[in-house]
Protein backbone atom coordinates (compact mmCIF):
# COMPACT_ATOMS: atom_id res chain seq x y z
CA UNK A 1 0.00 0.00 0.00
CA UNK A 2 1.14 3.22 -0.90
CA UNK A 3 1.50 5.56 1.89
CA UNK A 4 3.17 9.08 2.65
CA UNK A 5 2.83 9.36 6.74
CA UNK A 6 3.60 13.40 7.91
CA UNK A 7 4.05 13.79 11.65
CA UNK A 8 5.59 16.66 13.51
CA UNK A 9 2.89 19.36 13.50
CA UNK A 10 1.59 21.50 15.99
CA UNK A 11 1.04 24.57 17.83
CA UNK A 12 4.29 27.56 18.21
CA UNK A 13 4.43 30.77 18.94
CA UNK A 14 5.50 32.54 16.29
CA UNK A 15 9.92 33.02 16.07
CA UNK A 16 9.63 29.37 17.56
CA UNK A 17 10.51 26.27 15.45
CA UNK A 18 9.20 22.67 13.98
CA UNK A 19 10.33 19.99 12.26
CA UNK A 20 8.04 17.81 9.98
CA UNK A 21 8.68 14.67 8.88
CA UNK A 22 7.22 12.54 5.70
CA UNK A 23 7.79 8.81 5.91
CA UNK A 24 7.48 7.27 2.74
CA UNK A 25 6.00 3.73 2.44
CA UNK A 26 5.22 0.91 -0.10
CA UNK A 27 6.98 3.18 -3.03
CA UNK A 28 10.19 4.86 -4.38
CA UNK A 29 9.65 8.39 -5.54
CA UNK A 30 12.08 10.50 -7.57
CA UNK A 31 11.23 14.14 -6.43
CA UNK A 32 9.43 14.74 -2.87
CA UNK A 33 7.84 18.25 -1.78
CA UNK A 34 5.86 20.09 0.79
CA UNK A 35 3.26 21.64 0.25
CA UNK A 36 0.82 23.88 2.84
CA UNK A 37 -2.60 25.20 2.92
CA UNK A 38 -4.21 27.66 4.55
CA UNK A 39 -8.10 28.39 5.48
CA UNK A 40 -9.74 29.66 2.51
CA UNK A 41 -6.33 29.65 0.27
CA UNK A 42 -5.29 28.08 -2.68
CA UNK A 43 -2.55 25.06 -1.82
CA UNK A 44 1.04 26.56 -2.32
CA UNK A 45 4.00 24.52 -3.11
CA UNK A 46 6.55 25.44 -0.01
CA UNK A 47 9.83 22.60 -1.01
CA UNK A 48 10.84 19.64 -2.94
CA UNK A 49 13.73 17.50 -2.55
CA UNK A 50 15.09 15.11 -5.03
CA UNK A 51 15.26 11.55 -3.95
CA UNK A 52 18.84 11.39 -3.23
CA UNK A 53 18.81 14.31 -1.10
CA UNK A 54 21.55 16.08 -3.14
CA UNK A 55 19.30 18.83 -4.79
CA UNK A 56 16.28 21.22 -3.39
CA UNK A 57 14.13 24.12 -4.55
CA UNK A 58 12.58 26.47 -2.11
CA UNK A 59 9.45 28.32 -2.53
CA UNK A 60 10.42 32.32 -1.86
CA UNK A 61 8.30 32.65 1.46
CA UNK A 62 10.51 29.55 2.84
CA UNK A 63 14.13 30.88 1.57
CA UNK A 64 16.48 31.15 4.42
CA UNK A 65 13.75 29.76 7.21
CA UNK A 66 12.54 26.48 5.75
CA UNK A 67 15.39 23.59 5.16
CA UNK A 68 14.18 20.30 3.56
CA UNK A 69 16.49 17.40 3.97
CA UNK A 70 16.85 13.93 3.88
CA UNK A 71 19.56 11.57 5.21
CA UNK A 72 19.68 8.82 2.82
CA UNK A 73 17.84 7.05 0.74
CA UNK A 74 16.06 5.41 2.97
CA UNK A 75 15.19 8.06 5.55
CA UNK A 76 11.92 10.35 5.99
CA UNK A 77 12.32 13.48 4.22
CA UNK A 78 12.22 16.34 6.68
CA UNK A 79 10.69 20.06 6.46
CA UNK A 80 12.82 22.17 9.32
CA UNK A 81 10.69 25.58 9.67
CA UNK A 82 12.71 28.13 11.42
CA UNK A 83 11.34 31.71 12.85
CA UNK A 84 7.80 30.40 12.01
CA UNK A 85 5.52 33.86 11.12
CA UNK A 86 1.29 33.58 12.20
CA UNK A 87 0.96 33.03 8.08
CA UNK A 88 3.05 30.16 8.35
CA UNK A 89 -0.12 28.84 9.81
CA UNK A 90 -1.25 26.02 7.52
CA UNK A 91 -2.10 22.35 6.94
CA UNK A 92 1.42 21.22 5.46
CA UNK A 93 1.03 18.35 3.18
CA UNK A 94 3.97 16.12 2.12
CA UNK A 95 3.45 14.55 -1.81
CA UNK A 96 5.65 12.16 -4.27
CA UNK A 97 6.16 11.67 -7.81
CA UNK A 98 8.54 9.48 -10.03
CA UNK A 99 10.32 12.09 -11.89
CA UNK A 100 13.56 13.79 -11.01
CA UNK A 101 11.85 17.52 -11.63
CA UNK A 102 12.01 18.52 -7.93
CA UNK A 103 12.41 22.10 -9.27
CA UNK A 104 8.82 21.84 -10.70
CA UNK A 105 5.73 22.53 -8.65
CA UNK A 106 3.85 19.96 -10.91
CA UNK A 107 2.89 16.73 -11.41
CA UNK A 108 2.94 14.74 -7.95
CA UNK A 109 0.96 12.08 -7.44
CA UNK A 110 1.14 10.40 -3.97
CA UNK A 111 -0.01 12.61 -1.40
CA UNK A 112 -0.54 12.45 2.83
CA UNK A 113 -3.37 13.62 4.96
CA UNK A 114 -1.72 16.33 6.02
CA UNK A 115 -0.34 17.68 9.59
CA UNK A 116 -1.61 21.00 10.97
CA UNK A 117 0.46 23.69 11.79
CA UNK A 118 -0.34 26.83 13.84
CA UNK A 119 1.57 29.43 14.74
CA UNK A 120 0.03 31.99 17.31
CA UNK A 121 1.40 35.68 17.32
Amino acid sequence: QVQLLESGGGLVQAGGSLRLSCAASGLTFSSLGWFRQAPGKEREFVAAIVWSGESTNYADSAKGRFTISRDNAKSPVYLQMNSLKPEDTAVYYCAAKNTLDYYSTHGYIYWGQGTQVTVSS
